[in-house]
């Protein structure tokens, strides 16, 4: 399992942390923490890698993710294993 078309697709906002160091606010800061969060950039790029529309990817993973108890139910949530026609459920 690889994600590097992820990461190479996310690598611009992480190329940016430098520059997003030095916030002038600590409103500024949390602003940046939460905007350019990589993980939440991964799962959207993998979503589009594996055609996907990422907010109804997003919400159905958010909506799923509680109620998985077990790695295989988190692994049927991740975006390889869910089907376009699964998506309008």
């Amino acid at each position: 399992m690889s994600n590097i078309l992820a990461e190479n697709a996310i690598r611009p906002f992480v190329i940016g942390r430098k520059a997003w160091l030095f916030s002038d606010t600590p409103g500024g800061a949390h602003a940046s923490a939460i905007q350019y969060n990589t993980i939440h950039y991964s799962l959207i790029e993998m979503a589009k890698a594996n055609g996907l529309e990422p907010y109804e990817y997003l919400k159905q993973v958010l909506t799923a993710l509680p109620c998985a108890d077990t790695v295989d139910k988190v692994e049927a949530l991740l975006p390889w294993n869910i089907k376009k026609s699964d998506m309008s459920e």
